[in-house]
This record gives structure tokens, C-alpha cells and sequence, in this order.
């Protein structure tokens, strides 16, 4: 028997409110155990490739990032048989050699959120899921491969820092974050882990929009915008390439991962 192709979903965060890259063919207004997600999940086709696309934030970024229901967004996109994600999301530079305008394709994350619930496991089966290298390996490798041919600005194996928003840091907190973590953003927690919990590949296509306040500089929310704004064709330009290299079978044991994680 030969393995199932990926069925990919593509999570659009700040600076990428619809797919840009099918026609779609389907919307899917779903329901779940947590409500109901951001937004009608969008379906499409790029070549042979089934593709869906979620609005993290929803029409008109309605939800901050402290207020998405991660759990309903991961939920529906299982219920329509998705297995990977590729994750877009605008993130501030939290080192000197990321610029903003340049991609992260990070490896590894530290947690400082707050109050989000962050697992779909709240009493009854207990699993404590490995989260050693959060990413998918495949995913990363193919992704990285893709954005290196692409010429765009591409960094890899960084640390992603997610803290609580919908304020930016402190000039103290942000260089207290800095001396562990390459890249700063809001909405990698917990969306990656129900993903890991639900056995799926993830992987995350980040944007630097910013040098985070430890620069001198405050960030300001117009000129995150505007780098926005630049971003979407490149990241367009990637996503054209790596989506179809995707159209195989998963080879990573992210589909394992909870074998031996329940108690």
C-alpha cells in the first residue's frame, strides 16, 4: 500500500488575510467542540495538491492574537482531513543580522504566553507530547530548500519567542528575549502544539516586519504595515514553489507522535 498524500492547510497571519495563490473552489463553515474557527476555511487546488486556507485573525483581523481560538482552528481543519500546516506569520527581528524584509524558518520556540488554553487535553486521557523539535523535519527541510532557491532573504534554524500580546514588549523584556531567541511574535502558542497533539506536520514561514524595541527604536504599528505590505509578493513567490515539492507522502513521524505520549 502506498502512503496518502499530504492534504496541506495554510494559516495566514497578519499581512496575509486570503490564499492569493487558487481560486477557491469550496468554503467550509465548520463547527466544533471549541466554537467555531476564525474564519470560513477557504478550499483550492494548486496542481494536484488539495489546498485549504485559514484567516488566523479572521475578516478585517477581528481576533488579536491572545483572543484566537486555536483549539476550534486546528479542529476544523482535521475534520477536513488536513495533516499539514504551513504557518505564515509577520514576526519583530530580535538580532541585528535579520533584517526587516528577510524570512525565518525557525527550529525551536520558547513559551512566554499567559492565559491561552494550550491543550486539547483538559481531563479524561492524559497524553504529555514530546515537543523536543516542535517542527517537522520534512517540512523544514523542503521548506528551506524552496526558500533558498528562491534568492529571498532566508534564515534558518532560529528561535521564535511567543509572548502573550496584543501589547509589544518592554525595552527590558525585549532584551531579555533576545539573549535566547532569534525572532519575537504572538501567535505561535499554542496553535503548534494542538497541531503536535493532534498528530500533524507544522512548520512556520516567518516575516520580519521589525527590529523589536531592544533597537532603540519603538515599534510602531504602521511601519509593520507597510514592510507587510512589500512581503506579500515574495512570500507569494515562495509559496508557489514549495507548494507543490509538498505533494508526497509524509516520510517524518510527526503522525507518531502520540503513541507512546498517553499515560
Amino acid at each position: 500500500m502506498t502512503a496518502a498524500h499530504r492534504t496541506i492547510a495554510i494559516i495566514g497571519g497578519s499581512g496575509v488575510p486570503d490564499p492569493g495563490l487558487f481560486t477557491p473552489t469550496a468554503t467550509h463553515k465548520l463547527s466544533t467542540p471549541w466554537g467555531a474557527p476564525s474564519a470560513p476555511i477557504q478550499e483550492g487546488r494548486v496542481g494536484t495538491l488539495r489546498v485549504f486556507f485559514l484567516s488566523r485573525h479572521g475578516p478585517g483581523h477581528i481576533y488579536p492574537a491572545h483572543r484566537v481560538n486555536y483549539r476550534a482552528n486546528i479542529d476544523a481543519l482535521v475534520q477536513l482531513g488536513v495533516d499539514t500546516i504551513l504557518s505564515i506569520s509577520s514576526v519583530g527581528s530580535l538580532q541585528e543580522e535579520l533584517h526587516p524584509g528577510d524570512f525565518v524558518l525557525p527550529t525551536q520556540f520558547v513559551d512566554f504566553t499567559k492565559q491561552r488554553p494550550t491543550t486539547f487535553y483538559d481531563g479524561g486521557k492524559t497524553y504529555h507530547i514530546s515537543m523536543a523539535d516542535p517542527f517537522c523535519p520534512q517540512l523544514l527541510r523542503t521548506t528551506a530548500s524552496v526558500g533558498n532557491e528562491a534568492g529571498a532573504p532566508f534564515h534558518e534554524k532560529k528561535t521564535y519567542v511567543c509572548i502573550e500580546g496584543p501589547r509589544f514588549s518592554t525595552r527590558a523584556e525585549s532584551t531579555f528575549f533576545r539573549g535566547f531567541s532569534d525572532i519575537i511574535g504572538m501567535t505561535l502558542v499554542p496553535e503548534i502544539t494542538l497541531a503536535r497533539e493532534r498528530a500533524m506536520c507544522y512548520g512556520l514561514l516567518a516575516m520580519v516586519t521589525d527590529y523589536d524595541v531592544w533597537a532603540e527604536r519603538p515599534v510602531e504599528a504602521n511601519e509593520i504595515v507597510r514592510v507587510m505590505q512589500e512581503n506579500v509578493a515574495r512570500m507569494q513567490g515562495v509559496l508557489e514553489r514549495l507548494l507543490p515539492r509538498l505533494d508526497a507522502p509524509r516520510t517524518c513521524d510527526c503522525s507518531r507522535v502520540l503513541e507512546h505520549a498517553g499515560l
